[in-house]
């Protein structure tokens, strides 16, 4: 974390300053983006806006307050990345639980009325990410985001009880979205009010009323199968109670055992089998005690004495989606620029298997934020606000083809080797299928196919671990001017900045040409009295040992002069670490080196030679609005 740049403070650094007029009280007339819901899509997004003090955001929930339980609880590797760069990963991973190994149960061959152990494998694979997997309370992964809204510049903070009723769009008016919301608790419950945006949000759920104002419905079918989720604090032999556990009974079900954060919590996902017309509404009716009988009945011969039930729930497992995720679609087929979108559940609905709901939920608000603060800060055409739907309808296409055949597998009796007729799933088939999908689980599968944000694969040679259209793959790194050791990727933060890492070549001499294009390149991109890192902020990793670099020597755009002051960032530098050279790590050419271009979400947009002036103009300079277009 870098402060103290305009000035001595004594104060928290984690709290910025307050932006002009921050906070708002009142509902104002008018904003530029409404977003609507405060769940994890909601938040994360609301959380990135935050950062941009001349972008006035609103957030709206239906509820009286936060959530105090939520039913999600997964966090993916990838998703403690993102936090890390809104800079709360610490606090994340100091509070949950981490998932280093998945057991598997199944029939004992001797007694298949019994379950024995037959097999362990670790949860995520050895180098996927910096970050572990992990397991929090949904309230609680939002109560961070909550905290940093209000820390931000904004002081920015949701506005309870209040629901969409309408929203309407004239195209004729600098804030064409009129929206009706009506509030749902207190002494004005039923009163109406509206408000005019530039953009809404709709993070609202899956009866989602935004989604229904702009004409999108879910569309997919149920998997005809009920489960039932429970939080419980329970006393048990079963060896295996701290954890992830997926247990296949012969005849009674199956369960997925989910540790909970604490010591002490555990979650139970419980089998309660076929959904069938007839017992639908049995099924929705059945209280805890049928799922704490249903999960001691599967762990036989072991026992489970629950003390205390947190939470629990039962649900039909589903998948849908929608065809688009904006309203860039009139009703008659014209195309138009979008001005409304939806997020997370509102747009894609799966089961809790998988562990990817609120995960995917999260990104979508993560790759919707920097686009929607790039174009209402004048520096991107509207155009880029098309990719959002572009890429992340697919992304929750393939998620939802994956969670059919996990969610298949996890309800499939195991098979019998006695009477393989029968049917079934072998045990050791469900592990490997565990072990393939560890890109999916750990949140890192997502690969954006080519476009106006992802660039050509001509010179992925160039760096083999940096694949384009996947998320950085950061590595431990040294940063030359105080010899600290750090990961790559934890130099960028979600502020909305591209990012340039140059690899330097073996010679030097294209990585010293390079920095001298950008040095006048970086000053047309970014606007007048502005630090020349604001749009883009380029990052050097060199070849050279730390201790043999003199910071004299370095192109000055390495050592930039900031703020009113003109004070020197001494940290755009680094050199591979001894223990772990990323030039090995990430299939990095020595001998020339590459660029790697870095959207602010944390994604590969391009790998280029350092010399491909000509390439990089090409690619960058239709995303912004240069000096020279402005």
């Amino acid at each position: 974390m870098q402060f103290h740049l305009n000035g001595f403070r004594t104060d928290d650094p984690g709290i910025e300053p307050a932006a002009e007029g921050a906070p708002h009280v009142a509902m104002p007339d008018a904003v530029d983006v409404l977003i609507v819901g405060s769940g994890p899509a909601g938040l994360v997004l609301a959380a990135q806006l935050a950062q941009f003090a001349s972008i006035t955001t609103r957030i709206v929930e239906r509820r009286a307050g936060p959530l105090l339980m939520g039913q999600a609880d997964g966090v993916a590797c990838r998703t403690v990345e993102m936090f890390h760069a809104f800079g709360l990963s610490e606090r994340l991973l100091r509070e949950a639980y981490w998932v280093n190994e998945t057991v598997f149960w199944r029939p004992d061959a001797a007694d298949r009325g019994a379950i024995r152990r037959t097999g362990r494998v670790q949860d995520t694979e050895t180098g996927m990410s910096e970050f572990p997997h992990v397991i929090v309370n949904q309230a609680r992964l939002q109560a961070y985001l909550l905290d940093l809204m209000h820390r931000s510049t904004q002081r920015l903070e949701p506005d309870y009880a209040l629901e969409v009723v309408d929203v309407t769009r004239d195209d004729a008016s600098d804030h064409p979205l009129t929206v009706t919301l009506k509030r749902t608790e207190g002494e004005r419950a039923g009163e109406e009010t509206k408000i005019r945006a530039r953009y809404v949000v709709g993070c609202d759920g899956a009866r989602s009323r935004v989604r229904a104002a702009i004409g999108q419905t879910l569309n997919g079918d149920a998997a005809n199968h009920a489960w039932g989720v429970m939080d419980a604090l329970a006393v048990t032999d079963f060896p295996d109670i701290r954890l992830k556990a997926a247990i296949q009974s012969a005849s009674k079900g199956n369960l997925l055992l989910i540790p909970r954060e604490g010591g002490y919590l555990v979650r139970f996902y419980v089998d309660l089998g076929e959904v069938t017309p007839e017992n639908r509404d049995g099924i929705r009716q059945i209280k805890a005690e049928r799922i704490i009988e249903t999960a001691q009945r599967i762990l036989h011969p072991y026992t489970l004495d629950v003390k205390e039930v947190a939470w629990f729930s039962v649900y039909e497992v589903g998948q849908r989606l929608t065809e688009r995720f904006d309203d860039a679609l009139t009703p008659d087929g014209s195309s138009r620029e979008p001005r409304v979108f939806i997020a997370g559940d509102a747009c894609h609905t799966h089961s809790a298997k998988a562990g990817q709901g609120m995960n995917v939920s999260m990104q979508d608000g993560f790759n919707l934020g920097w686009k929607l603060g790039a174009v209402l800060q004048g520096r991107s055409d509207a155009s880029l606000l098309r990719t959002y739907s572009d890429e992340r309808q697919p992304v929750a296409q393939e998620l939802i083809d994956f969670d059919k055949e996990w969610s298949a597998m996890m309800a499939a009796p195991p098979k019998d080797p006695a009477h393989p007729e029968a049917g079934g799933v072998d045990p050791a088939e469900l592990q490997a299928y565990f072990v393939r999908a560890g890109r999916y689980t750990a949140g890192v599968a997502t690969h954006y196919r080519p476009g106006p944000l992802t660039g050509a694969t001509t010179h992925q040679a160039l760096a083999r671990g940096f694949t384009i259209g996947t998320r950085f793959h950061s590595a431990p790194v040294i940063r030359i001017a105080d010899a600290r050791p750090m990961h790559l990727g934890h130099a960028a933060l979600a502020d909305g900045r591209w990012r340039l890492y140059a690899f330097a070549d073996a010679s030097g001499r294209a990585f010293d040409a390079l920095c001298e294009h950008l040095a006048a390149w970086l000053r047309d991109i970014t606007p007048p009295d502005a630090d020349i890192d604001s749009v883009i902020d380029l990052r050097a990793v060199l070849q050279t040992p730390h201790r043999d670099v003199r910071l004299q020597d370095l192109h000055a755009l390495l050592l930039p002069r900031k703020g009113r002051y003109g004070l020197v960032d001494y940290e755009k530098v680094f050199t591979r670490d001894e223990s772990a050279d990323i030039f090995d790590a990430r299939g990095i050419d020595r001998e020339r080196g590459a660029l790697i271009v870095v959207r602010p979400d944390q994604y590969v947009a391009h790998v280029l030679p350092l010399d491909a002036f000509d390439e990089l103009n090409a690619f960058l300079r239709p995303l912004f609005r240069t000096r020279s277009t402005a």
